[in-house]
């Protein structure tokens, strides 16, 4: 007989544990995790959009849809997420190559995303007269 499938209790005690002895707890039920993966969740929307205001402000320097793209500065993106998941949790272990593979994963379709949005933005930009200083605002 197969056991019921269903949600965990958000408000029960752990039924797993980790072996790693030097593993430490960082919420008292998984209610705990929700509120702090919640809480983190707030802050990452909220860079998110810091960061789309600066993809916006990026198309008033861009000739054409390839330099929108920058398939160069992608690469350098990546790499520098990577190494910064390196730095913030060298002992995080998991899937997907750890934290610095998840993070590259979650950047490729972050930058994807906001490619898109900057080509719409690009679209709604006109060339600059060289003549005219105060167009370039």
């Amino acid at each position: 007989m197969m056991a019921e499938q269903r949600e965990p209790d958000a408000q029960g005690a752990p039924v797993r544990r980790f072996r790693d002895p030097g593993y430490r707890p960082l919420a008292a039920n998984l209610a705990g995790v929700r509120a702090g993966i919640d809480r983190i969740d707030d802050q990452i929307v909220r860079l998110l959009a810091e960061r789309a205001m600066l993809v916006k402000d990026a198309a008033r320097f861009k000739r054409d849809a390839f330099q929108v793209s920058a398939p160069a500065r992608q690469a350098q993106v990546f790499e520098h997420v990577r190494e910064l998941a390196r730095r913030h949790a060298p002992d995080f272990n998991g899937g997907f190559d750890g934290l610095p593979g998840v993070v590259e994963a979650a950047y490729r379709a972050l930058v994807a995303g906001y490619i898109g949005c900057e080509q719409s933005y690009f679209g709604h930009t006109e060339e600059i007269n060289p003549a005219s200083k105060e167009d370039s605002q």
